[in-house]
């Protein structure tokens, strides 16, 4: 098989990754900072270890401002549903939101009447409308600002500095969401004005699933809206709202942290710039390839930049048709309709196409890997002849 699919999860993973899986669900895989026997505590410096590392990798001010949940959905719920909440509180979004972020704040819009703002963004060039953007804020000063880095659909980068430092001119709360960002792209959360981070240890982290979570960059301090066992403070029925204690309940998930942990130390031994330099080669390839057989390609265009991922549709075939004869006829993995993300098809227009089909590079995907969907892609094109 040709895994062409790493939006939805990097696939394969490192194989120092798989190892340390292995060892540790032999070895240690037992219950984190609840027991004091030397296994324990081996697992819970695990934890300890990983939460400076991603502090490290994203520049956050401390390893305490780390918070891990089973999953970036996890981790945007407990975000948005710890917000303080009212009928007049105005709320923007990008256009990219993954249903992460979107559908949770459509039930808080249901719930308190909040309306929830699109920031204007160009259906061209994918990028934002600055002098439109100050026009919405000035009229309608934002509270809670939300924002996709990357899309998983197009691949635009999103501006994230900008905007956060113009929503932070109303003393707006940003939250950005960084699936498929964290990994590819340099963040030092020092230098930005970003209030929360949430990332997916299973996409461009390379790490094994059910590990995921937050980074707090604020002194703004949310509600945690669950209630659970923590390992500490056992007698007190009140969940604390400190970082990370109130927002890590149940036992954490050894094993998926210490995949992570594992997947940081690669990560920092390959090194980014490494990374983003193969996937924009094979990207390049793609984007040419795909041109060339004719396909409809919906890349942002002037000066915007995007990642390794791409989507595209084939006149006259369905997106969910392509995927099928890719898979069936030629062992290629990829994704074929919206992805998850509801608003980004009205902006660049395949809603009626129902939606699109999507390339997602990873750092072990290769040149062949590249050649064999171009000929497969050529090879349906010319069906229609």
């Amino acid at each position: 098989m040709i895994y062409l699919d790493n939006a939805a999860t990097t696939f394969p993973k490192p194989e120092c990754v798989y190892d340390k899986v292995n060892t540790i669900q032999r070895t240690i895989a037992v219950n984190v900072g609840r027991g004091g026997y030397s296994v324990a505590s081996e697992a819970m410096h695990i934890v300890d270890e990983t939460r400076v590392l991603m502090a490290t990798f994203v520049g956050a001010v401390s390893p305490e401002c780390v918070v891990f949940t089973p999953s970036a959905t996890i981790a945007a719920n407990e975000i948005i549903y710890g917000l303080e909440w009212d009928s007049y509180k105005n709320v923007y979004i990008t256009p990219f939101e993954h249903n992460a972020i979107a559908r949770p704040l459509n039930t808080i819009s249901e719930r308190y009447g909040v309306k929830v703002r699109l920031l204007p963004f160009d259906s061209q060039t994918q990028s934002i409308d600055m002098v439109a953007l100050e026009q919405t804020f000035a009229l309608n000063p934002p509270d809670y600002v939300f924002i996709n880095h990357v899309s998983n659909v197009t691949g635009a980068i999103i501006p994230i500095r900008t905007i956060a430092e113009k929503a932070k001119e109303y003393s707006s709360v940003v939250i950005v969401d960084g699936s498929q960002s964290i990994g590819i792209l340099p963040l030092n959360l020092k230098e930005t004005d970003i209030d929360f981070l949430i990332f997916a240890g299973h996409k461009n982290l390379y790490s094994s699933w059910g590990i995921g979570g937050f980074i707090a960059n604020t002194n703004y301090k949310i509600h945690p809206v669950l209630a659970g066992g923590t390992g500490s403070d056992s007698l007190n029925l009140k969940m604390s709202n400190t970082y990370p204690n109130g927002f890590e309940l149940g036992s954490p998930n050894i094993i998926a942290i210490a995949s992570l942990n594992e997947s940081l130390k690669w990560l920092n031994k390959v090194g980014i710039n490494c990374i983003e330099e193969k996937k924009n080669s094979l990207t390049q390839k793609l984007k040419c390839g795909l041109l060339e057989a004719g396909a409809t390609v919906y890349l942002p265009s002037g000066d915007a930049k995007h990642t390794s991922v791409v989507s595209f549709n084939i006149p006259g075939y369905e997106p969910n048709e392509v995927g099928s004869i890719l898979n069936e006829d030629f062992d290629i993995a990829v994704r074929a309709g919206f992805h998850c993300a509801p608003y980004i098809h009205e902006l660049i227009g395949t809603l009626n196409t129902h939606g699109t089909v999507r390339v997602s590079v990873g750092y072990f995907n290769t040149e062949a890997d590249i050649d064999a969907l171009i000929a497969a892609v050529t090879d349906i094109m010319g069906d229609q002849i």
